[in-house]
């Protein structure tokens, strides 16, 4: 694998993980100030704002790395240049377009949400916060074209400072929000849950920033390949952003599919619990679901997101040059490194699922539920992510529109069947059925188009399995040994006992690994030549 996706996937991934941690970290106080009734509020906010964020940007961010890598590939650094001046202005026109379009439609789209009068909050409240949201689309979409190109010169570390930057600003407006609006001007949390969701635009213009300081640092090594690159191609406008949208479209789906999972659920879950007469629980159930255990299962999905974002740039640029075997190497360590990483995370979380809820947010044995039969979900969001990555990396768009459409669509047939009849659980078991589809008929396209036939992946893969089966073993009876010494009684304790699984956990999966090699194999000669200082050296 190319050494430039190794450190892009790890800069991306470092921070994704990070700013992922602190946006499930700062949920702790956050939870304890507004309390767990108003929680749901807030992510009412944030389903159809990430859904109009999608179409904002249009996959920029990906879209544009991989237009800018093909033709720097080329040597063709101008045209890049003329994408990157007309695409501000564009970012910019769609930004504006959808702040107004969601600003205008948050009462109807609070009517689809508010089906019972024993809801917990009104259709007023629910538009109002979608109203305070919908700012963050005036600034977000100018900063995913500038990731974009820097990710098409295969510079990762822009894109993961300033979403870290716009994380850590985000969350202490919110939090500071909260405490002065709930604890010094003595409003209600509900007041606070407005000034919240509106620091996503504070954010952004903290993201911004960084990305200027970034542009200003490598404006002189880029205007040098610019001054060394022939004049731009004569592509028009047209032709260029009628290629750029071709891109686009499947970046869109990528990028909204699963916000478009969590829309569904909340334009049905409320009126299928309902009619099984659970109004007055729907809105804490949908919150848990929908934002409280999804933000945890998000942090697995992660790795797939951080290779994703590297992996484009990197394939497109090996199949413009028809390096096959390029492509296969990248695809193999690819496939691996993310269930490597992925699959001990999730069983984690399945394992201390009781544990990790009460610690990040309160004892609840309906949200530990909830998080135990979520968890798994994570291995398909990420495996999506991957190979939908890959299929744009090989022009196979069509292929992505039609599997992201698809899974939805079975998602849209069985929710409200199977949340009558399981409740929470159906509405995942729904979300897992559509992704399995969409997954499945990704990994058969990619088989065929690059005749992609890797045993070592499937062998690599049992090996995997049998480490995460011992290690399984290992945490489960910790945890079993901890509780029979003292049940958990508090946050402290909570945390006390998930830090001693997981170092049992990682130890005996570290161990395994490193001994065997399987890690060296993965991770390359670097940790080969550490190893070897301990005595693992294979």
């Amino acid at each position: 694998m190319s050494s430039n996706l190794v450190k892009g996937t790890a800069i991306l991934t470092i921070g994704l993980f990070l700013s992922k941690a602190l946006g499930l970290l700062y949920v702790i106080p956050f939870y304890s100030i507004i309390g767990k009734e108003n929680v749901g509020l807030y992510q009412y906010a944030y389903i159809p704002y990430n859904l109009a964020l999608s179409i904002a940007i249009s996959g920029a961010p990906l879209a544009i790395s991989k237009y800018v890598s093909k033709y720097n590939a080329l040597g063709d650094y101008a045209t890049g240049k003329k994408l990157m001046k007309s695409g501000m202005l564009v970012m910019s026109v769609t930004g504006f377009l959808s702040f107004l379009i969601l600003y205008f439609l948050a009462e109807p789209i609070a009517g689809l949400v508010h089906k019972s009068e024993d809801q917990s909050f009104s259709i007023e409240e629910i538009a109002t916060v979608i109203r305070w949201v919908s700012y963050a689309l005036l600034a977000v979409p100018l900063m995913s074209i500038v990731r974009g190109y820097f990710q098409g010169f295969q510079k990762f570390e822009p894109t993961s400072v300033s979403q870290l930057v716009e994380q850590i600003i985000r969350i202490g407006v919110v939090l500071i929000g909260a405490y002065v609006v709930v604890d010094v001007l003595k409003l209600s949390p509900r007041t606070a849950v407005n000034f919240a969701v509106f620091a996503a635009f504070i954010g952004a213009l903290a993201g911004l920033v960084v990305l200027y300081r970034y542009w200003m640092k490598y404006k002189p090594e880029i205007q040098q390949l610019y001054d060394a690159s022939p004049p731009a191609s004569e592509i028009t406008f047209v032709d260029m952003y009628k290629e750029v949208i071709g891109y686009t479209i499947p970046f869109v789906l990528v990028g909204v599919i699963n916000p478009l999972y969590q829309f569904v659920d909340m334009i049905t879950f409320n009126e299928a619990m309902g009619s099984i007469g659970l109004a007055k629980v729907s809105d804490e159930y949908l919150s848990m679901l929908n934002f409280l255990t999804h933000k945890i299962v998000m942090i697995p999905v992660m790795v797939a997101t951080g290779f994703s974002m590297a992996l484009i740039p990197v394939v497109t640029n090996y199949y413009t040059k028809k390096d096959q075997k390029g492509i296969n190497r990248s695809l193999d360590q690819t496939f691996q490194i993310m269930l490597y990483l992925t699959i001990p995370m999730v069983i984690g979380l399945m394992v201390l699922s009781n544990e990790t809820y009460q610690f990040l947010y309160e004892k609840d044995t309906v949200g530990a539920d909830v998080l135990f039969s979520y968890a798994p979900v994570a291995i398909l969001f990420g495996l999506f992510t991957v190979t939908a990555a890959i299929l744009q990396g090989i022009d196979k768009h069509k292929w992505i529109v039609f599997t992201s459409l698809l899974g939805l669509l079975f998602k849209l047939m069985l929710n409200i069947p199977l949340i009558k009849m399981f409740e929470t659980d159906g509405a995942i078991a729904a979300t897992a059925i559509g992704y399995i589809i969409a997954v499945g008929i990704n990994i058969v396209v990619i088989a065929k188009e690059l005749n992609y036939r890797s045993k070592m992946v499937y062998r690599r893969l049992i090996l995997i399995s049998i480490f995460n089966l011992i290690m399984l073993i290992a945490v489960h009876l910790t945890l079993k040994g901890l509780l029979a010494i003292s049940p958990v009684g508090g946050k402290f304790q909570a945390l006390l006992y998930i830090a001693i699984c997981a170092a049992v956990g990682a130890a005996i999966y570290g161990f395994l690994s490193l001994k065997t090699g399987l890690a060296q194999k993965l991770f390359g000669e670097r940790l080969t030549r550490f190893t070897k200082k301990f005595g693992f050296g294979r």
